[in-house]
């Protein structure tokens, strides 16, 4: 019916065909809608009587056709739709009461009864129904035979059920594809925002994938180029007073080379930490502070907890940077001459300390230094957290405490516990 032409267009159609399709679907209902009007118009000609009758009938065909192709919209205001709607009625019930012998006028409730169901919601468009089935038995009753009038009325009133029934499933379809399309139209752009998102997460990953890389390469040839470094300034003043202990700093530094290109060769290749599946973190850190103590000529406490957890690698790789770091910074800036390394299995956590005697954090330490940077983001991503602190009785103090997400989910305490 002429609803269809203003009902509103979908923003994006992925198929011309079925913009063709739905355009013609629409043009259907409005098209029959005028051929019934003809064949009423050309019908119900025949049988006026008078000149006056058929000059007042032509009157009332073309007023009806005008208002019909004029129906408003479903955005129009109802008191709008409803006042056409009752205009058309009032003129087909006019053309009914100068023909009520023969039944050719009802005939244009069968264009009304599915404009309003296009017009109206259901149940509006019920009850305009409705009110054409009961307009045209109070007519037919009040001008002809009971029974003529009943069998006249009866498959007209029927017509109209049907006709507005049919144009209910039409436009519901019609909303349907439109909601369709939206949603089509809603999938495309979730998909383009999806196709954004994958490439900003792939920038990311690089972007995480190099800041590892970085901090592999720093942790691992870091720490041992500098043990190498002072061996070598030791082995340089020694040559002279002392040759044979020369010849050993020397030999250690080569043997710290040759470890330093063996992590480089595995950090580039497979990027996974040089520190062995099978290794307890408290063995690790043990052969640690074993070379450092022999590569510095430092003394190194060491104080591990009896309990050695089996730890996640990362968690594991994450305890073993830290230390790691922590010693190299005690070689390059603490001037220290005793360090201290504490590691403990407390509730839910695990905590390692490093500190020495040495001259303390500078200021700024916390925000310029490329490792303890490098240290506190392992940290953050476990859940755990990194302190730098001044030791007591001076020097320095860095601490980095792990949660062990295991053992609170077994627990099922999901409180936290501190381990300082």
């Amino acid at each position: 019916m002429p609803k269809s032409e203003n009902q509103p267009e979908s923003v994006y159609n992925p198929d011309m065909s079925t913009t063709t399709s739905s355009k013609v679907d629409q043009a259907m209902p409005a098209a029959i809608g005028y051929l019934v009007i003809l064949a009423v118009a050309i019908l119900g000609f025949q049988f006026f009587e008078t000149g006056m009758q058929k000059v007042l009938g032509i009157i009332l065909l073309v007023a009806f056709a005008v208002l019909f192709a004029l129906i408003p919209g479903r955005d129009a205001p109802d008191w709008k739709s409803h006042l056409h709607l009752a205009l058309m009625t009032a003129i087909v019930v006019g053309l009914i009461a100068m023909q009520p012998s023969w039944g050719v006028f009802p005939m244009l409730f069968f264009v009304l009864s599915p404009t309003a169901m296009m017009v109206f919601p259901q149940r509006l468009g019920m009850l305009w129904i409705g009110i054409f089935t009961l307009v045209t038995a109070i007519i037919l009753f009040a001008l002809a035979s009971p029974w003529e009038a009943f069998m006249t009325w009866l498959p007209f009133s029927a017509g109209y059920w049907f006709f507005g029934a049919f144009a209910r499933a039409l436009a519901n379809a019609e909303e349907a594809r439109l909601e369709s399309q939206h949603l089509l139209t809603e999938l495309q752009t979730a998909h383009r925002q999806l196709q954004d998102y994958a490439a900003r997460i792939e920038e990311l990953a690089v972007a995480e994938e190099r800041n590892r890389l970085a901090r592999e390469m720093h942790d691992t040839l870091g720490h041992r180029l500098t043990v190498s470094a002072v061996q070598l300034e030791g082995a340089q003043k020694l040559i002279s007073r002392d040759p044979q202990r020369a010849v050993e700093m020397v030999g250690t530094v080569r043997e710290q080379v040759r470890e330093a290109l063996g992590e480089l060769r595995a950090t580039v290749a497979t990027l996974r930490e040089p520190i062995e599946t099978d290794l307890p973190i408290t063995a690790a850190l043990q052969r640690l502070a074993t070379s450092f103590e022999q590569a510095t000529a430092l003394t190194v406490h060491v104080n591990l907890s009896d309990e050695s957890p089996t730890l996640p690698n990362s968690h594991r790789l994450a305890l073993y940077r830290a230390a790691q770091e922590a010693l190299t910074n005690v070689q390059r800036h603490a001037q220290a001459s005793q360090v201290w390394i504490l590691f403990e299995k407390k509730q839910h956590c695990v905590a390692l300390t490093i500190s020495d005697n040495g001259l303390g954090f500078p200021a700024g330490t916390q925000e310029t230094a490329f490792g303890l940077r490098g240290m506190r983001e392992r940290a953050a991503h476990l859940g755990g957290e990194l302190f730098l602190e001044s030791r007591q009785g001076g020097g320095a103090q860095v601490k980095l405490i792990l949660p062990l997400v295991e053992e609170v989910e077994a627990d099922g305490d999901n409180s936290t516990t501190p381990c300082r």
